[in-house]
This record gives C-alpha cells, sequence and structure tokens, in this order.
C-alpha cells in the first residue's frame, strides 16, 4: 500500500522539523517536503502533487490563506489541512472559502493529527472541537437580508437614527462630536451598505428594520 505522500508549509524550523519527524516515524506516511514561506511552497509543492499538505496561516511572505487558495488550482488533487494557532472565526472561514479542507488548532496533539491527516485522505473534514462548534453557530445564524441596518457599525447606526430623525448632516456632525466630512463619508459607506442612494432610502430602510426588530434600535441621542 502506497504511503500517504505530506508536504509542510511552516515558517517555525522546530515545528516543521517536529512534524516531519512525526510523519517518518508514522507507518503509512512520509513527508515529501518541508517549505518555510508561501513562495516556496507554490514552487514545490504542485510538482510533487502531495496527498496532503500541512499549512500555517501565519507565513513571512504570502499568508497561509492566500497560498492555501493558489494551491488550490496548482494542486488541485492535494488536500490542505490547516494547523494553524490562530482561532478567531475570520481566519477560519477566510481559511475554508480559500480551499482548506479541515483546520487543526497547533495545540492539537500528535495522535490527532495524524488522526487528521488519514481523516482528510478518506474524504473526512477534520477540525479541532472548538474550530467546529464555532463553524455551526456560525451556520445557525440568520444570515442578514441585503440592506439590513445590522450590517451597519454602531456609529454608522447612530448617524443613520439622527438622519432618520430629520438631522442635517451638519446637525449629526454637531451632536456625536464628528467633522462635517467625516458624517458625509459615513452616509456614502451607509447608503452602499443598505443599497440605496439617498437619505430617503436610506430613512426608509431605518424604518422598516425598526418595525421589524422592535423599538430597541431606536435612536436613544
Amino acid at each position: 500500500m502506497k504511503p500517504i505522500r505530506v508536504a509542510i508549509v511552516e515558517d517555525n524550523v522546530e515545528v516543521r522539523e517536529s512534524w516531519a519527524a512525526l510523519l517518518e516515524s508514522t507507518t503509512g506516511m512520509e513527508c515529501v517536503c518541508v517549505c518555510g514561506t508561501s513562495g516556496e511552497a507554490l514552487v514545490k509543492l504542485p510538482p510533487l502533487r502531495p496527498d496532503v499538505i500541512l499549512m500555517d496561516l501565519n507565513l513571512p511572505d504570502l499568508p497561509g490563506t492566500e497560498c492555501t487558495r493558489q494551491l488550490r488550482v496548482l494542486a488541485p488533487d492535494s488536500q490542505i489541512l490547516v494547523v494553524t494557532a490562530y482561532a478567531d472565526n475570520q481566519m477560519v472561514f477566510q481559511a475554508l472559502q480559500c480551499g482548506a479542507n479541515g483546520y487543526l488548532l497547533k495545540r492539537t496533539s500528535s495522535e490527532e493529527l495524524i488522526a487528521a491527516i488519514l481523516d482528510v485522505t478518506q474524504g473526512g473534514v477534520p477540525m479541532t472541537g472548538e474550530i467546529a462548534r464555532r463553524v455551526i453557530e456560525a451556520f445557525r445564524k440568520p444570515a442578514p437580508t441585503p440592506g439590513d441596518t445590522t450590517d451597519l457599525s454602531p456609529r454608522e447606526l447612530e448617524i443613520l437614527q439622527l438622519v432618520a430623525q430629520g438631522y442635517a448632516n451638519k446637525e449629526v456632525a454637531d451632536r456625536l462630536n464628528l467633522s462635517f466630512d467625516t458624517v458625509r463619508t459615513r452616509l456614502k459607506r451607509i447608503y452602499e451598505k443598505l443599497h440605496v442612494r439617498s437619505r430617503a432610502g436610506a430613512t426608509s430602510k431605518y424604518l422598516q428594520n425598526v418595525n421589524r426588530l422592535g423599538p430597541d434600535t431606536k435612536s436613544k441621542p
């Protein structure tokens, strides 16, 4: 039976040497390449076509997410397993959107890492428990509808609330201790998020959301 061919993309020398030694000591697996940068990985890995790529996200040149995205095109048959210290939602979803086949945290034990490599070659999507829970929770949350005021930042919502009450830009700036130009720039961004082109359109969206979400969304100047 052919061994599982694994490549490593990790800038920390000790970590990648530890992973390489683990793979070489594991029956049915072999380490075919170690890379310290995304650039090195993008050159070396496509011709090798490893079965699995262990991918760090914090790399000194291109981020691991971008390396993952490019390798998904250059080495489409390789399974990319992110192994990183980052546990925040933004990094998790960015990595998955870029084509990662699994997401582990670096505190994963050697036994769990080997099990994850086996799993991903068999069509699984291995994830550290904490990461899997975050993904599930994200899917449980209803997606905001286009033009939903929940897309606005707290400051943008404050500005919109005052605009909806009829305040002019100068008055909004005075009440919120902002410059006139800042208010105007923020309003343009609010229009983009709400998919409207005018103060009237923004006010209409705001009132629709107040009616849908309840009085707690109303302004408290």
